[in-house]
C-alpha cells in the first residue's frame, strides 16, 4: 500500500469535498472530510471493482448509508475512475446534475442505493448481502466461484440510532451475513450536539453481543483501516462485521473540526485556510495532481484485468452450466412475461368465496413454480398472510438458498431489506405484513418509489373485517395513505405507486400479474383477511379490467340512474344493495370495481369516461376514509366510508354497525338520488 500517494489522495478528497460545499453554499463537510482516510483505502486499495463497469456481478458493493456526506462518495467515484467528471463533481447539488445533495439510485454511476433518510442505507446493505448470499449459494459450483464479493457500508451515529438499523442489524447477525461489513464513522457528534447527549451505549460491547464482530480502530491510520477491512474480508465465520472507526468530524478544518458545527457546511467559509494547511496549492479549485490521477488510473487499469480474468471463470461457468447460466441472465434482466406464468395458475370456478390472502397465497405458489428468482418474506406472520412458499425453503445461515424470510417483528427493516435486494437485481423480492402496520414500512416504500424498485409489498388484513382484534388492528386511513402514493410521479413521469385492492380471486390473480410486470418501482397488494363472494363478471372482463385499474362489473340497458362504485370486499356489497334497487325501484344501475385509481387515471380519456362518464350521480364505498374515492365520486357523488376508528367485534357484526350491507347501499343510494 502506497501510505504516502493514498495520505495525498485523502487530502485532495477533502479539497474537492470543500470546493464543492462552498461552490453551492450547501452540503455537509463533516463526513467526506472526517472519512476521508477510509475513502482513500476502499477506492485506493481494498474495494474489488471496476469503474468502467459499474454493474460488474462480483463487484463489492458500496453503500453510503449516511448519504449526507455524499461529497463522499461522489469525489471518491471521480478519483477512482468511475464516470464522474470534475465537472460533475463541481456541479455539486445544481439541477439535473449526476451529484445530488444525497445519492440517488439510477442517477450517478458507482451510487448503489438512494440514501439520506438515516439507517436505511444499513437495511439495504443488509438486503444487498442477503442478496449476495443467496446468489452465491444458489449460482456457484465447486469449479467455479463467479460470486465471491462483499457489502460495505459506511454508517455514522446517526444511521445507527435509527430504529430500522437496530432491526436490520439484528436481522444481519441471527442469519450470519458475513459478506457485510459496516464501517461506523464514530466521530462523536451528530448534527444538534456531541453524541454524548443522546447516546451512552459501547458500541463494540453492543455489536459483539448482538453477534457481529467488532473492532474499534484509529479511523486516520491507514494501515489500521487496511488491516481491519482485510481481516474482516477473510472471516467467512458466520458474523457480520463493524469496523469502529474513531475519526475526527471535518478534519482539515481546525476551527469546526470536532465540533457539531463541523457536520454541515458551517466550515465552508474557512476552506481557503485549510486547504493550504493540508497541502493543496493555494487558489486552486478542484485541485486533483499528476500523482494522484496516475495512481488511479493504473488502479483502474489493474481492475479491469482482474475483471477480465474473472470474465473467462465466468464463460466457463456458464458453458458448464446453462440452466443456472439463463436463470441468472433473465433474474439479471427482469422483463418477465407475466402472460406465460399465469397460464399455468388455474382459473378460479367464479363460484367461491375465499379471502383474497387466500387467493393471493395460492397464486404465489403457482407462480413460484415457474420463477426461481421470486422469493418472499414476512413480518413475523406468514401464517396469517398467506405468503409462505411451500417447498421453497427458509433462508437461513445453514440455508442461504431458501425462498422464504423470516423477517421477524421488524416491518421497518423489511422494507429497506426488500429495497436492498431489489438494488441488487438478482431476485425478486415481496414483503408481508397487515395493513394497519403498512406504517412501519412507510419510510422504506418512499424511497423504493422514488428510486423505482419493483419491490412487492402483500397488505393483508385490509379493513375493519379484522374483526375481534380490534381498532389496533383494523386500517383505517391506511389505504387513504398508500394510494397518495400513486398520485406522485417518480424521475420517469410514471406513477411511483401500484396500489391494488382486489374484488376477487380473478382480480387477485391479475393484481399480481401487473405487480411482476411492474419494473418501474415498487407495487402494493391490499388483500382481504375474510372470505369475499366472487364477482359476477366473466373471468376474462375482471382481468382486463384491473389490468385498466377500474371496470364495469355489472351494467344496465341505456344511460344508468347511478353508477356504484368500490373495491375490495365493498365491491360484493354494492352487489347486494344493487339488487334491490333495481327490483323495488326500477333504477338503473352500473357497478364499478376500482382496485387501482392510479392505473384507471392512466387510461386514455375515453376509457375513463366509458366507465365513469360524467354526467351520472356516483356512490362509492369503502370500508377506509371516505377520501379514498371521493376523487372518482366527483362532485355529483358521495362517499359512504369510516370517519372513525372500529371496535372489537365480529366482523358481521360490525358491518351492521357500520353500514356495509346491502341493505344500507340501497338507503344511502336513494338519500344521493333525492
Amino acid at each position: 500500500m502506497n501510505k504516502v500517494l493514498l495520505a495525498q489522495a485523502a487530502n485532495e478528497a477533502r479539497g474537492l469535498a470543500m470546493d464543492a460545499v462552498h461552490k453551492c453554499s450547501s452540503g455537509h463537510l463533516g463526513l467526506p472530510l472526517g472519512a476521508a482516510d477510509i475513502g482513500a483505502v476502499l477506492f485506493g486499495e481494498s474495494l474489488q471493482c471496476d469503474p468502467a463497469d459499474p454493474k460488474w456481478l462480483n463487484r463489492d458493493r458500496f453503500i453510503l448509508s449516511a448519504g449526507h456526506g455524499s461529497m463522499f462518495i461522489y469525489g471518491w467515484l471521480h478519483l477512482s475512475g468511475y464516470d464522474v467528471s470534475i465537472d460533475d463533481v463541481s456541479k455539486f447539488r445544481v439541477l439535473h446534475s449526476i451529484t445530488p445533495g444525497h445519492p440517488e439510485f439510477h442517477e450517478t454511476p458507482g451510487v448503489e442505493c438512494t440514501t439520506g433518510p438515516l439507517g436505511q442505507g444499513i437495511g439495504n446493505a443488509v438486503g444487498y448481502a442477503l442478496s449476495g448470499k443467496m446468489a452465491a449459494a444458489k449460482y456457484n459450483t465447486a469449479d467455479h466461484k463467479i460470486i465471491d464479493n462483499h457489502i460495505i457500508a459506511l454508517a455514522g451515529d446517526g444511521c445507527l440510532q435509527e430504529g430500522v438499523a437496530r432491526e436490520a442489524v439484528a436481522f444481519a447477525a441471527h442469519n450470519g451475513l458475513d459478506n457485510l461489513i459496516v464501517i461506523f464513522d464514530s466521530n462523536d457528534v451528530t448534527l444538534d450536539a456531541m453524541a454524548k447527549v443522546t447516546q451512552s451505549e459501547d458500541a463494540q460491547a453492543l455489536y459483539t453481543a448482538l453477534g457481529w464482530d467488532a473492532v474499534t480502530i484509529d479511523g486516520h491510520d491507514l494501515e489500521a483501516i487496511k488491516a481491519a477491512i482485510d481481516t474482516a474480508k477473510a472471516a467467512d465465520n458466520g458474523k457480520p462485521k463493524i469496523i469502529i472507526a474513531k475519526t475526527v468530524i471535518a478534519k482539515g478544518i481546525p476551527e469546526v473540526a470536532g465540533t457539531a458545527k463541523g457536520h454541515g457546511e458551517g466550515g465552508a467559509k474557512f476552506i481557503d485556510a485549510a486547504k493550504k494547511g493540508i497541502g493543496l496549492p493555494e487558489g486552486t479549485h478542484f485541485y486533483v495532481s499528476d500523482e494522484v490521477k496516475g495512481y488511479f488510473a493504473d488502479l483502474k487499469a489493474k481492475r479491469a484485468a482482474a475483471h477480465a480474468e474473472w470474465n473467462k471463470s465466468f464463460e466457463a461457468w456458464s458453458a458448464a452450466n446453462p440452466e443456472k447460466a439463463a436463470e441468472l441472465k433473465a433474474a439479471r434482466e427482469g422483463g418477465l412475461k407475466a402472460e406465460d406464468l399465469l397460464k399455468l395458475i388455474p382459473e378460479t370456478s367464479g363460484e367461491g368465496k375465499a379471502a383474497t390472502r387466500n387467493s393471493g397465497g395460492e397464486i404465489l405458489n403457482h407462480i413460484a413454480k415457474a420463477v426461481p428468482h421470486l422469493i418472499t418474506g414476512s413480518a413475523d406472520l406468514f401464517g396469517s398472510t398467506k405468503n409462505y412458499i411451500k417447498d421453497g425453503g427458509d433462508f437461513s445461515a445453514a440455508n442461504p438458498t431458501g425462498r422464504n424470510i423470516w423477517f421477524g417483528i421488524r416491518e421497518h427493516a423489511m422494507g429497506a431489506i426488500c429495497n436492498g435486494i431489489a438494488y441488487d437485481g438478482l431476485f425478486l423480492a415481496s414483503g408481508a405484513t397487515f395493513l394497519v402496520f403498512a406504517d412501519y414500512c412507510r419510510p422504506s416504500i418512499r424511497l423504493a418509489s422514488l428510486a423505482k424498485l419493483p419491490v412487492t409489498y402483500i397488505f393483508t388484513h385490509d379493513s375493519v373485517g379484522v374483526g375481534e382484534d380490534g381498532p389496533t388492528h383494523q386500517p383505517v386511513e391506511q389505504e387513504a395513505q398508500i394510494r397518495l402514493m400513486e398520485q406522485l410521479k417518480n424521475h420517469s413521469g410514471r406513477n411511483s405507486f401500484l396500489a391494488l385492492r382486489p374484488a376477487d380471486g380473478a382480480e387477485t390473480l391479475e393484481s399480481w400479474k401487473l405487480a411482476l410486470e411492474n419494473r418501474h418501482g415498487p407495487s402494493g397488494l391490499i388483500l382481504s383477511r375474510q372470505g369475499i363472494a366472487d364477482l359476477p363478471a366473466e373471468t376474462t372482463v375482471k382481468a382486463a379490467g384491473t389490468a385498466k385499474g377500474s371496470y364495469i362489473v355489472e351494467d344496465c340497458e341505456g344511460k344508468p340512474d347511478v353508477i356504484l362504485l368500490a373495491n375490495g370486499s365493498e365491491v360484493a356489497t354494492l352487489i347486494a344493495g344493487a339488487a334491490r334497487l333495481r327490483n323495488e325501484k326500477n333504477l338503473k344501475v352500473r357497478i364499478v370495481s376500482v382496485p387501482s385509481e392510479g392505473l384507471f387515471r392512466s387510461q386514455t380519456l375515453k376509457y375513463q369516461r366509458s366507465v365513469l362518464p360524467g354526467n351520472v350521480p356516483v356512490f362509492g364505498l369503502t370500508a377506509g376514509l371516505p377520501v379514498t374515492l371521493q376523487g372518482l365520486a366527483g362532485s355529483r357523488g358521495r362517499v359512504f366510508g369510516l370517519s372513525h376508528f372500529g371496535y372489537s367485534a365480529p366482523f358481521k357484526v360490525l358491518d351492521e354497525k357500520f353500514g356495509f350491507t346491502g341493505d344500507n347501499v340501497f338507503d344511502q343510494v336513494l338519500r344521493l338520488l333525492k
